[in-house]
C-alpha cells in the first residue's frame, strides 16, 4: 500500500483520534478492507498513519462503538461493517433530547445488560472485562482521551458479553451522544477513583454470576455520573428525587453480598 494512501487530513482544527477514525472509515468505504478483513496490527498501523498507538486506540474504540470494527480476542482487529456512511446516533435520536434524558435510557439499558452479562458472558468475556477494569484504573489522571476510551472500553465489554445485539446498538448510540460530557467529567482524582472502584464492582459480581448485584452496582455507578451531570447543568435536586430515593434504596442490598 502506497503511504500517500494513509495520510491523514490537515485540518488541526480536529483532535488526532478523529482524523484517525476519519481516514479508516475512508479506507473501509473505499473497499480496502472489506467485512471481514484483518486490519493491520496496531503497530503496524500507527506506523503507517504516523500516529502515538493511544491516539490510534481512541480511533479504532470510537469505531468500534459505531459497529463499524470489532476486536477479537486474541487476533486484532476486523471489520464488522462497511456501511460508514451514517452516524449512529441519527438514527433514533434527534439533537433536542437531552443528555439527562439520555443518561436516564442509559441506566436502564445497561443495569439489564449487566444482569444478562452475569448469566450469558463467556469465561473469556468474564477475564477481558476484568482486564478492561483494572487497565482503567491504571490511567493517568490527566489523560484525558485514555480515560474516556477505556472507559469506553469497559461499559462496551459488559454490553458486548450480554449477546443482545439491540441493546449493544442502543448503547453506542447512548454513547457517542455523551462522549463530550463524559470527557470532561475526569477533572479530579477522586471522579477517577470512583470510576475504577465501581467498574472493578461490576467485574467482581459479574464474576460470581450474581445477576442482582451486577445490575444493581452498574446503576449506582452510573446514577453518580447522572447526579454529576445534573448537577452541572443545574437541575433542582427534587426534579432528581426519585432516583435518589432509587439510590438509597439499591445501594445498601449490593454492599451486603
Amino acid at each position: 500500500m502506497d503511504d500517500e494512501s494513509w495520510a491523514l487530513s490537515p485540518d488541526t482544527r480536529k483532535p488526532l483520534p478523529e482524523l484517525i477514525e476519519e481516514k479508516l472509515r475512508s479506507l473501509i468505504a473505499s473497499g480496502r478492507f472489506k467485512a471481514g478483513d484483518r486490519l493491520p496490527t496496531e503497530p503496524e498501523l500507527a506506523q503507517r498513519l504516523a500516529v502515538a498507538r493511544s491516539s490510534l486506540r481512541t480511533a479504532l474504540q470510537r469505531l468500534q462503538l459505531q459497529g463499524i470494527v470489532e476486536v477479537l480476542r486474541g487476533r486484532g482487529w476486523y471489520v464488522r461493517s462497511t456501511n460508514v456512511s451514517g452516524r449512529e446516533d441519527a438514527l433514533i435520536f434527534d439533537q433536542g433530547i437531552s443528555d439527562l434524558d439520555l443518561m436516564e435510557v442509559r441506566i436502564a439499558l445497561e443495569g439489564t445488560a449487566a444482569s444478562m452479562a452475569a448469566v450469558r458472558a463467556t469465561s473469556g468475556e468474564l477475564d477481558d472485562i476484568a482486564k478492561l477494569a483494572k487497565a482503567h484504573q491504571h490511567v493517568p489522571i490527566d489523560d484525558k482521551d485514555e480515560l474516556l476510551r477505556s472507559d469506553e472500553a469497559f461499559h462496551a465489554a459488559v454490553i458486548k458479553a450480554s449477546h443482545n445485539q439491540l441493546l449493544d446498538q442502543l448503547h453506542r448510540s447512548l454513547v457517542m451522544r455523551l462522549r463530550p460530557f463524559r470527557r470532561n467529567s475526569y477533572g479530579s482524582a477522586e471522579v477517577h477513583n470512583r470510576s475504577a472502584t465501581e467498574h472493578s464492582q461490576v467485574a467482581r459480581f459479574l464474576k460470581r454470576r450474581d445477576e442482582g448485584g451486577a445490575r444493581d452496582v452498574m446503576t449506582t455507578h452510573l446514577l453518580g455520573l447522572y447526579n454529576d451531570m445534573a448537577a452541572q447543568v443545574g437541575t433542582p435536586a427534587e426534579s432528581r428525587a426519585d432516583l435518589a430515593t432509587y439510590l438509597s434504596d439499591l445501594e445498601p442490598d449490593w454492599v451486603q453480598r
